[in-house]
């Protein structure tokens, strides 16, 4: 006998006449007594010429997960659909061999279509005149999967997932294509990544950590036959509900079924369908307000990475896309976050000052060189529940009833997210120093200093005397006679840095606060800060303008690093779903990692060295190349800190705000202390203190065990010669 061999055009013709077949069998399981034969034959003939033969798979949604420093400790993570991506090799055998006994006994026999399994659903949905059986094979339903990950629109959607022939055809045509480009080992893969397991957990991955709390890998038999058998009705067989017999009794079939396909022996079965149900549940963690209970506090940091997050064009072409990206990219992102510095930052700070209070203490530390943020503590707890919060200090806001923000604000007191921040007092003076210094002025600068000095700015008198010019005081009579920088800045005297200021002209003082980071946030500061105001912005020395710790601590940090200004980052590394870097352009045109640190040298390390020298004088370190003057604001820092420790006090008028910047060559922090509700009122003199507290014993509790590093003295050209 000659065995007659198919021409690829037969082949074409036989596929496509046994599709139509299948057609009438699938139109009418679906339709068991709703439509005649001739019709049946039109839908399945004009559906099947209609549609796509090739399956477009995009990479599913999956979760991005957020570690601290360690690259451990989980703060959170964000997900549309929570997914990880798991490959094969990860998965236990006897998930795999559950998932086939439980959906497609035959999968490794089929090509993508179970002809068998089709008719066996024809004759049963006929038999019970509805759709008492599904034909879907493991690969028809990873098709289904897929088209409903990819779709663009909610009519898309929605077409891949109604149960009618059109989309059973389509989705055998497309299986059996996807077969001949996949292996059977990839398609389970596929699918068990993108099956539905209920309680908004996708994929094996997910599953296993919502139910058991442990890796696919690590799932025992009757665990696994658990999980298989949710795909089939998730909220049907849930075993987190009440009563849990559906969900043992599908356990129980799944076991039977593996134990027939002889995946498993009849004493496992047994012993597997007799053991009880127990659960090791775990509520996956959504975004900021979702961290650790235990380190409520962290939630600040987080959204402050979620801000610098929304403004990186690695991520997407604007801040939505950016976020959508963040919730569906898969990363994993490893934070600056260090758990013992923020520890240390947030004992401190509810030391002095607690929860209930309607002022806040907040700082922000940033390690020098690299721009890496390392803790954001206030004493605020992230939450989006105000229903227990304190009443507003706020006149407008308590007469409408709005509650004050504390304890309870997801507010970002510390910085980013658009806040405009406060004043910051005399801190602003290093701005001054700085490019005094750079213009030729020397530490040994001597400058006699009234108690009070009628200046050329024009505004701000506040004493008739002065007319219309800007008139401003020193805190204390005590200051008024001769200073140097090194004098001027430990005492804080306000009239000797106004006349500095005027030497080397305000604009180039606004100009080096803009250098070292700083941006302006109100309209008034952004148009006192324009190339047409600036120079007659005489006030700005004294730190009228609004800004953030976060702000300030960089800038301050930059003097502490030799004059390299770091951009403020609050991500150590950021890594995609393939496992490699996210890259995004550097300076040189050549792509960098998004988390790398972003560095200029803004001044001179002699300029930076002789600004740290004077800024000794303030904490009672005393300066290592002049004289710091008799007394100064915060003169017990340096001994809370423990090391080699410089910084600057600042206050507003009536004390509305008060700070304090601090810096070792390994850490800088900035904190302030104020009424966020209503930045007019005083704090008064007796929380001006805290934010020095807060910084420095900060700083001695985050670098306990950290060898010392000194400060470098300033060159000989930056420290001048004495004058009589």
């Amino acid at each position: 006998m000659v065995k007659h061999t198919l021409t690829p055009a037969e082949r074409k013709k036989r596929f496509i006449r046994l599709i139509l077949i299948t057609s009438l069998v699938v139109a009418a399981a679906a339709y068991p007594a709703t439509a005649g034969l001739g019709m049946l034959a039109k839908i399945g003939a004009d559906a099947y010429g209609n549609m796509p033969a090739t399956l477009l798979a995009t990479q599913p949604p999956e979760t991005t997960y957020v570690y601290a420093s360690d690259g451990k400790t989980l703060v959170t993570t964000f997900y549309e659909e929570d997914r990880k991506y798991t490959p094969l090799t990860s998965i236990s055998p006897l998930v795999q061999e559950a998932i086939v006994a439980a959906e497609d006994s035959r999968f490794f026999q089929h090509h993508g279509v179970d002809w068998r399994g089709t008719v066996r659903a024809f004759i049963a949905n006929q038999q019970a005149g509805t759709v008492a059986q599904g034909a879907s094979t493991l690969t028809m339903q990873y098709v289904r999967n897929v088209l409903r990950d990819n779709a663009t629109s909610p009519q898309q959607a929605v077409d891949a997932t109604v149960q009618n022939a059109d989309r059973k055809i389509r989705e055998m045509k497309l299986a059996l294509n996807l077969e001949k480009t996949m292996t059977k080992k990839q398609i389970l893969e596929g699918y068990l990544n993108v099956a539905y397991f209920g309680h908004q957990a996708y994929g094996i991955y997910a599953a296993a950590e919502t139910y058991f709390s442990k890796p696919p890998s690590e799932l025992t038999l009757e665990e696994a036959a658990l999980v298989a058998g949710l795909v089939q009705a998730p909220s049907s067989y849930d075993p987190a509900g009440s009563n849990q017999t559906a969900a043992r009794n599908r356990r129980n079939y799944v076991l039977d079924r593996m134990q027939q396909l002889e995946y498993i022996s009849p004493g496992e079965a047994k012993q597997a369908e007799q053991a009880p149900i127990t659960l090791h549940l775990s509520d996956q963690p959504q975004g900021c307000t979702s961290v650790p209970a235990d380190h409520n506090d962290w939630g600040f940091f987080c959204d402050e990475f979620r801000s610098w997050w929304s403004q990186q064009p690695a991520f997407g072409k604007n801040p939505d896309e950016r976020l959508e990206n963040l919730s569906r990219g898969g990363y994993t992102i490893v934070l600056s976050l260090d758990p013992k510095v923020q520890t240390a930052a947030m004992s401190r700070t509810l030391s002095a000052e607690n929860t209930s209070s309607p002022f806040a203490l907040g700082s922000v530390f940033v390690e020098p060189g690299t721009g890496l943020i390392k803790a954001m503590a206030v004493n605020r707890k992230y939450s989006l529940d105000t229903s227990g919060n304190g009443p507003s200090t706020s006149p407008d806001n308590r007469a409408a009833g709005v509650p004050g923000n504390y304890p309870n604000t997801v507010t970002p007191l510390l910085g980013g997210g658009g806040i405009n921040g406060y004043q910051a007092g005399s801190t602003f003076k290093l701005f001054t120093m700085l490019a005094a210094l750079e213009g030729g002025l020397t530490l040994n600068t001597k400058i006699y200093s009234p108690m009070t000095i009628t200046t050329p700015y024009l505004g701000g008198a506040g004493l008739s005397a002065c007319g219309i010019y800007y008139c401003p005081s020193n805190a204390s009579a005590a200051m008024t006679g001769y200073q140097t920088m090194w004098s001027g800045w430990g005492e804080s005297v306000n009239t000797y840095w106004i006349q500095v200021e005027e030497r080397i002209g305000a604009q180039n003082a606004v100009a080096m606060a803009e250098r070292l980071g700083l941006t302006w946030h109100t309209d008034v500061d952004q148009e006192q800060a324009s190339a047409q105001k600036a120079a007659g912005w005489g006030s700005f020395t004294l730190g009228v303008a609004d800004t953030t710790p976060l702000e300030m601590a960089g800038a301050y940090a930059t003097v502490a690093a030799d004059g390299k200004f770091c951009q403020p980052l609050p991500v150590a590394s950021i890594t995609g779903p393939d496992g490699k870097p996210v890259t995004t352009k550097g300076a040189n045109g050549t792509q960098v990692p998004v988390a790398s640190p972003r560095c200029t040298q803004v001044i001179s390390p002699g300029i930076a060295r002789g600004a740290v020298d004077a800024m000794r004088c303030t904490t009672g370190y005393n300066a290592a190349a002049g004289p710091c003057g008799s007394w100064s604001t915060a003169p017990g820092a340096y001994g809370e800190a423990g090391r080699p420790f410089a910084g600057k006090t600042g206050t507003t008028d009536s004390t509305r705000a008060a700070w304090f910047a601090g810096v070792t060559p390994q850490l800088a922090g900035a904190s302030f202390v104020a009424d966020p509700d209503e930045p007019s009122d005083a704090v008064g003199d007796a929380e001006s203190e805290k934010p020095v507290d807060v910084v420095a014993l900060t700083v001695h509790d985050a670098l306990a065990g950290v060898p010392v590093v000194n400060f470098t003295p300033p060159p000989a050209n930056i420290v001048g010669t004495p004058q009589a």
